[in-house]
Parts: structure tokens; C-alpha cells; sequence
């Protein structure tokens, strides 16, 4: 999962990617990059590390322009070394620059077949690096030392043909503007807004409205499945759909984790999404459970804070913090291999005993992924004086891998693969353990935009939107995303990142 953002404007952009891109951080915490546009010449800054670490004022002073991109990243299959942050750029034709948040399906088919018919070398196993390769040789296609709008749309159309999977895209064309495109299914998230100053009207393209609403921007509206805009170097906003097969099929866990609760995506509040899902718990509770004794609900910070604590308005009963976060800890879902992620938990969360002491409590989580988190987080509450320790999980069941840009792992790591409930509950120490339904996690999500009939659920049911998802690729993905294969990765990119700083 990345972060994206474009801006077009009257006036020098570095500081407004910069703090976009703050905003943006949730989305990805392992490099960060911008490239601005100024007299035909690009000038880019990026590397490995959160954006205050990877922008001081003598780069600030380089990206000059009033056109450019940025990017925060975390890496799915991909390497985390600093030479696979983006943007990425090529020099023909006109010189474009692409930042990509999301995941092709069929990678390794287009980069074959762009070596052997367009001898286009990809350098990084970014499929990004393809995107962009992809673009430039649709837009080369063209013809076109002029291109208008219609040139740069056909070229779009004839990406949406070639790449499959889910992606959002920004990119600057040297000489000719901001191109923003979301793929066909819109399953990775992308939306623009303006705003009027003395110097004109400047546009911004970015992956959630908070980016947009943080630096006063008006949020204008998600793009549509299939969709491109264009502003061009003159200021004027161009869009067309680029697709006949264009459906709506946002991914539904950008809501239950990945999003800022102040974003609104796709008309759908997330905040007020997540309000729901708590209240779809607690429905779930009292039908199934209606003698509890559940003392109090607590949160596992942050992004269940909302569930949590509609849960407990609903069911009457005390909602309390028990855990207190040390905020400079980055996710541990995230993180690269398992030993690694169980140290991260303990320095994360600290217990307060006296919540806890004597207690029956309730603990509630936005998911359940490798089990690893939540069952540390069990073992602090116990060891903290709780009487009984149950367990609740605003979504379903976490079955599947995903492969539009999440790094959920392989299936043998996901507890929930082929075990029961139960079997979940004794495996993470629970006395109990709660899981929301899929049907009641749609609903909650689908309350505020009832025009979304369906959603990407492929974490949870296993049904993939896109094609080239069979067997045969699912276990070529598990071979690049399991933990060992992360961490004999992490020694290689640190390798190659001693080498080019010594170079």
C-alpha cells in the first residue's frame, strides 16, 4: 500500500507535496519520494525512511517547479531497497515522471513481452518501473510532437488493456501537464480537488480527500473506475473514461485500516464506516451472545478506536483505553519478517494495570492477520490483572493473500487459513473470540454510497476481480512474500545500499 499525490498550481509546489505527503504517511512508511517539473528539466529527491527524514532544505531547494509528484511507500512484493522508491522517470518521449500506488497481476507477462517486441529493459522489480514503461511506449505510439488531450487518453485506454490488477497513477509529462488514471475495477483509491488563489486555480490529485482538505484543497470527486484526467500546462482539467468495462469495486480494507479516519472515499465516510462496524458487532453480540460478561470494551489503538467505542454505546457498557501507544513505532503489519514484528508489539503498546485488573474485557481490533499482534496484546492484558481477555475483529476472517497492493502474506501465514474460529481463539489465548460477518462488514461500509454494489473482498472470500490470479501465480507470489523470503531480501537491499552510498 502507497500514497500518491500530483499538484498542479501558479506557484512553487515542493512545500505542498511535501506536506501532502505527510498526511499521507499511513500509507507507507519504508521511502518517500517527489519530483517537480521546472523549464523542462525534472529534479527529484527520494530514499528509504519516513518524508521528515528524507526532505531537508537543501533538497527542498533543489525541487523547484509548479508542477510535480510524490509518493510514500511501503514495499508488497517488491524490494524495500532505496533504489525502488519512486517517482520513477524516463526520457522518451517528452519525459515523464510516475509515481503508482497498487499492484499489476500480470507483471511478469508485460515486462517479458516489453523486452522481446519493444526492447524496454526493466531495471528494479517494481512493477511501477513497468507501469511506466507501459505509458511511455502507449504515448510514444501516439505519433505526436503536439499531443492534445485525445492523444494522451488513447494512450491511457491502450494501458488499461495491457495491465491488469488494481492501481491508482500520477504522472508528469514534461511540457504538457498532470495525468492522474485509476484502473478499471477502482479498486485503489484516487480523487482531485482544487482550490482558486490570486495566481489562478490549482489542482491536486491524491490517493484520500485528507490530503486534499489538509491544505485547502476542495475535494472535487473520486475518479471513476477506468477514468484519466488531464491538466494541462495552460491550467485546463481534462477527463475521459478510458474503458468500456469500467465497475466500481473499491477495496474494502482501505476502510477498515488502511485510510485515515477523516478521509472520505468514494462518498463513504471511513469514520462513519467504522462507527458502523462497531455496531455491527455489537448487534452480532447480543443476538449470539446475549448473556455476556463482558465488563468493559478497549480499544487496540488507533484505527479500532471507532468500532470500540460504538460497541459500547451500543451494548451499555464502559468503553476505556487500556493500551497507550508509543507513537514513534511504525505498524507492525508492515513489517518485514516475524521476529522483527513480535519485538515491535511490546515496544509498541504499553498496558495500564489498572484498567485491566480484575476485569472482564473486550478487546477490539480492525483485523486479524497473522494472529501474531493480537496474541502478544492478549498475554499484556492478562499479565496486566485481567480476569477474562475476549477478542473481537471489525472484519471477517482474513483467508486469502491479497494481490492489488496489500502485503497480506501468504496463505500459511494468515491464522485464519483453514482453522476455525475456535481453533483461532485457543491458538492467539482468547476466551473468546468474535468475528464480524462479511455481509455485515458490506453493509457497514456500502451505508453511506449504496450505488457501490460490490466491493474487493478477495482478503476475506478469495474471489479475485482480475485476471491471471490462478494457483500457479498465487504460489510465485507466496515464493516473494513469505517472511524468509523478506528478510534473505532485507540482507541483499542492505548490501546494495551500503554500495551506492560508498559509490
Amino acid at each position: 500500500m502507497c500514497g500518491i499525490v500530483g499538484i498542479s498550481a501558479a506557484s512553487p509546489i515542493n512545500q505542498v507535496l511535501y506536506d501532502a505527503l505527510t498526511v499521507l504517511q499511513h500509507r507507507g512508511q519504508d521511502a518517500a519520494g517527489m519530483m517537480t517539473c521546472h523549464e523542462g528539466r525534472f529534479h527529484l529527491r527520494k530514499d528509504n525512511g519516513l518524508v521528515r527524514d528524507v526532505f531537508h532544505t537543501r533538497h527542498m531547494k533543489v525541487l523547484q517547479g509548479n508542477i510535480g509528484i510524490g509518493h510514500v511507500r511501503y514495499p508488497t512484493a517488491g524490494s524495500s531497497s532505496s533504489a525502488e522508491a519512486q517517482p520513477f522517470f524516463v526520457n522518451s518521449p517528452y519525459g515523464i515522471a510516475l509515481a503508482h500506488n497498487g499492484n499489476l497481476t500480470n507483471a511478469e507477462a508485460i515486462k517479458n513481452d516489453m523486452y522481446r517486441t519493444q526492447l524496454r529493459h526493466i531495471n528494479t522489480s517494481s512493477d511501477s518501473e513497468i507501469l511506466l514503461n507501459v505509458l511511455a511506449h502507449e504515448l510514444y505510439a501516439q505519433k505526436q510532437l503536439e499531443p492534445r488531450p485525445e492523444h494522451f487518453f488513447n494512450a491511457v485506454s491502450n494501458v488499461f488493456v495491457r495491465c491488469q490488477g488494481g492501481y491508482a497513477v500520477v504522472a508528469v509529462i514534461n511540457g504538457h501537464g498532470l495525468l492522474g488514471f485509476r484502473d478499471p475495477n477502482g479498486i485503489r483509491p484516487l480523487m482531485y480537488g482544487k482550490r482558486v488563489t490570486d495566481e489562478g486555480t490549482e489542482y491536486m490529485i491524491a490517493s484520500e480527500s485528507v490530503a486534499l482538505t489538509a491544505l485547502g484543497f476542495e475535494p472535487v470527486r473520486d475518479l471513476h473506475p477506468g477514468e484519466a484526467i488531464l491538466i494541462g500546462e495552460d491550467g485546463r482539467l481534462h477527463s475521459q473514461i478510458c474503458t468500456s468495462r469500467g465497475k466500481l469495486t473499491p477495496c474494502i480494507f482501505e476502510y477498515v485500516y488502511f485510510a485515515r479516519p477523516d478521509s472520505i472515499m468514494d462518498g463513504v465516510s471511513v469514520y462513519q464506516s467504522r462507527l458502523r462496524m462497531g455496531q455491527k458487532l455489537a448487534e452480532k453480540i447480543q443476538k449470539e451472545w446475549a448473556d455476556h460478561d463482558i465488563d468493559v470494551i478497549m480499544p487496540i489503538p488507533d484505527s479500532s478506536r471507532p468500532a470500540a467505542m460504538e460497541m459500547a454505546q451500543c451494548l451499555g457498557l464502559t468503553y476505556r483505553e487500556g493500551f497507550v501507544k508509543n507513537r514513534y513505532i511504525g505498524r507492525t503489519f508492515i513489517m518485514p519478517g516475524q521476529t522483527e514484528r513480535k519485538k515491535s508489539v511490546k515496544q509498541k503498546l504499553n498496558a495500564i494495570a489498572e484498567e485491566f485488573r480484575g476485569k472482564n474485557v473486550m478487546l477490539v481490533d480492525d483485523s486479524i492477520v497473522r494472529g501474531t499482534t493480537c496474541s502478544q496484546i492478549i498475554e499484556m492484558a492478562r499479565e496486566a490483572g485481567a480476569n477474562k481477555v475476549y477478542f473481537s475483529s471489525a472484519a471477517p476472517e482474513v483467508r486469502h493473500p491479497n494481490v492489488y497492493g496489500i502485503d497480506m502474506p501468504v496463505a500459511s501465514e494468515l491464522i485464519a487459513h483453514g482453522r476455525t474460529v475456535a481453533e483461532i481463539a485457543e491458538l492467539i489465548g482468547a476466551d473468546r473470540l468474535v468475528y464480524q460477518s462479511l455481509e455485515d462488514l458490506v453493509d457497514a461500509v456500502k451505508a453511506d454510497n449504496p450505488d457501490i454494489v460490490e466491493f474487493d473482498c478477495s482478503v476475506f472470500d478469495g474471489k479475485y476481480l482480475t485476471g491471471h490470479v490462478d494457483e500457479v501465480y498465487l504460489n510465485q507470489l507466496a515464493m516473494k512474500r513469505s517472511d524468509d523470503a523478506k528478510i534473505d531480501r532485507e540482507k541483499d537491499d542492505s548490501v546494495i545500499d551500503m554500495y551506492n552510498q560508498s559509490a
